[in-house]
C-alpha cells in the first residue's frame, strides 16, 4: 500500500514547527521597526488627510504632486543612511564594538553632507522644474511653498536616520519607534492648527503641513541623537565615536552599500512618481484619487519595509557570525511573514475599497476612482512585500549591485513603459498605469527571490 499523502494541515503544522523560532525572533525585532518606518509615510498620509478635509481637492492634488516628487529625492537620502545598518549588524556579530562607533561617525558626516546636497537640488532644481511638467498652474502654485518646507526638513531627517539606523543595526528597535510615534502625533496636531488657523494663527493651507513636518523632524533628530550618545546601552559602541572623524575606507564601505540601496529605492519610488506625473496629465481629480490610493498602499509598503529591515539586521548578524544555516531559515521565515501580512492587507483593500477613501476626502468623483485603484493595489501588495523583503535579505549579506539592476529593469524597462502603453496610448487611463506598475512589482519580486535562492545556496555549499 502506498503511503498517505500529507494533508495541507499537516504540511502547515510541519512548516510552522520548523520556522516558529525564526518567526518569533523576526517579529520581535520587526514590529518596532515597522512602526518607526511607518512614521515616514504617516507624515505624508497625515498631510494628505488634513489638507483633503480642511483645504480641498486642488490643494490635495498639490500634496500628491509634491509627495510624488519629494519621495523620489527623500529615498536617495534614506537609502544612503541604510548603508550603515548591515555593516553595524555584521560588526556587532563579530563583537567588534569600536568599529561600530567609527562607522557611526563616518555615517553621520556622510548623511549630513548628502542632506545638504539634496536640499540644494530641491531648492534650485525641483522648485524650478515643477513649472514645466504639464501640471495645472493652480496645483503648482500651492505645491511650491509646501515643497520648500519639505526640502529644509531633509537635513534633520537625515540626522535622525543616522542614529536610528545605528540603533536598529545593534538590535535596539523600540527607541526609534517611540520617537516616531510622538513625532507623528506632534505633526498631526501642528498640521491642523496651521492649516485651519487656530489660536490666533492665520490659516496657512497646504503651507501649514509643510511647516509642521519641518518642526516634527527637527525635534525627532534632537531626541534620537541625544538618546544614542547618552544611553548606557550604547557606551561600548560609542566610545570610539568622534564628531568629525571620517576616513576613506569606512566611508567607502558605507557608500558601497548605501548608494546602491538609494538607487533601489529611487527606481521604485521614481516609477510611482512618474506614474503620478502621467496621471496628472489626465486631470486633477485622477491625480487626487491616485494620491489617496497610493497613500494607503504606501502605509502597507512601509510596514513591509520594516519587516525587510529586520531581515537585513538578522541576515547581517548571522553573516557576521558565519551562521549560514540560521541565515537562510531566518530569511525564509521573513518571506512567510510578509506573505501572510500582505494577504491580510490585500483583503482589506479589496473588501473596504469603497470606505477607505473617505479617510482623505468626501469628493465622490475622487472616491470612485480611488476605490477602483485600491482593488488593483490589493493584488500588487503581495509582489511589493516580497520584493522589499528580498532586497532586505540580500542587503544583509552585502549583495546590492545585481538587485539594483533588477529594480531598474522591473520598474523602468517594464513597469512605466507598460503603464504608459496601457494607460495613455490604449486609453485605459489611471487603471492602465497601475496595471503597468503591478507587473513591474511582479517582475522584481520574482527575480529577487531567485537571486536570494542562488546566493544562500552558495553560502551553504
Amino acid at each position: 500500500m502506498s503511503a498517505k499523502k500529507p494533508t495541507f494541515a499537516k504540511m502547515w503544522k510541519s512548516l510552522y514547527t520548523r520556522y516558529k523560532p525564526y518567526y518569533s525572533d523576526n517579529l520581535r525585532l520587526a514590529m518596532p521597526i515597522v512602526v518607526s518606518q511607518l512614521g515616514h509615510t504617516l507624515v505624508h498620509l497625515a498631510d494628505s488627510v488634513i489638507v483633503g478635509h480642511f483645504a480641498g481637492t486642488v490643494q490635495l492634488a498639490a500634496v500628491s504632486l509634491v509627495n510624488s516628487l519629494f519621495m523620489l529625492i527623500l529615498v536617495l537620502g534614506l537609502g544612503i543612511s541604510y548603508g550603515l545598518t548591515p555593516l553595524v549588524a555584521q560588526e556587532n556579530g563579530r563583537k567588534n564594538y569600536d568599529e561600530c562607533g567609527k562607522l557611526l561617525s563616518n555615517s553621520l558626516i556622510i548623511n549630513i553632507l548628502v542632506s545638504i546636497l539634496l536640499y540644494i537640488f530641491v531648492h534650485f532644481g525641483t522648485l524650478l522644474a515643477i513649472d514645466h511638467i504639464g501640471q495645472s498652474p493652480e496645483v503648482v502654485a500651492y505645491a511650491k511653498p509646501y515643497l520648500g518646507y519639505l526640502a529644509i526638513s531633509i537635513v534633520p531627517l537625515m540626522i535622525f536616520q543616522t542614529f536610528k539606523q545605528f540603533a536598529e543595526g545593534l538590535g535596539f528597535t523600540k527607541q526609534a519607534m517611540f520617537v516616531s510615534i510622538w513625532g507623528n502625533l506632534l505633526n498631526i496636531i501642528l498640521g491642523i492648527i496651521f492649516v485651519k488657523g487656530m489660536f490666533g494663527i492665520a490659516p496657512m493651507g497646504v503651507k501649514g503641513v509643510g511647516l509642521s513636518t519641518l518642526i516634527d523632524r527637527t525635534l525627532m533628530a534632537i531626541v534620537m541623537s541625544i538618546y544614542v550618545l547618552r544611553s548606557k546601552y550604547f557606551r561600548a559602541y560609542t566610545r570610539s565615536f568622534r564628531l568629525g572623524l571620517i576616513d576613506k575606507v569606512r566611508s567607502l564601505k558605507i557608500a558601497k552599500i548605501g548608494a546602491p540601496v538609494a538607487l533601489q529605492y529611487s527606481f521604485e519610488i521614481s516609477a510611482f512618481s512618474g506614474a503620478a506625473i502621467l496621471i496628472g496629465t489626465i486631470g486633477a481629480v485622477e491625480q487626487a484619487a491616485h494620491q489617496v490610493a497610493i497613500n494607503l498602499a504606501s502605509v502597507t509598503y512601509m510596514m513591509a519595509s520594516g519587516i525587510a529591515s529586520a531581515a537585513t539586521i538578522k541576515t547581517g548578524n548571522n553573516f557576521g557570525k558565519k551562521n549560514f544555516t540560521d541565515l537562510r531559515k531566518s530569511a525564509i521565515a521573513s518571506y512567510h511573514v510578509i506573505l501572510m501580512f500582505m494577504c491580510a492587507t490585500a483583503m482589506l483593500f479589496i473588501f473596504a475599497n469603497n470606505l477607505l477613501p473617505y479617510i482623505y476626502t468626501e469628493d465622490i468623483a475622487v472616491i470612485n476612482i480611488a476605490a477602483n485603484l485600491l482593488i488593483i493595489a490589493g493584488f500588487f501588495q503581495l509582489f511589493d512585500g516580497t520584493q522589499v523583503v528580498g532586497l532586505g535579505v540580500l542587503r544583509g549579506i552585502g549583495d546590492v549591485n545585481i538587485p539594483t539592476l533588477i529594480t531598474f529593469i522591473a520598474y523602468w524597462v517594464i513597469g512605466i513603459p507598460l503603464g504608459y502603453l496601457l494607460g495613455i496610448v490604449l486609453g485605459l487611463g489611471v487603471d492602465g498605469i497601475w496595471y503597468g506598475l503591478t507587473f513591474g512589482l511582479l517582475t522584481a519580486s520574482t527575480l529577487l527571490f531567485l537571486r536570494f535562492q542562488k546566493k544562500t545556496r552558495v553560502l551553504l555549499a
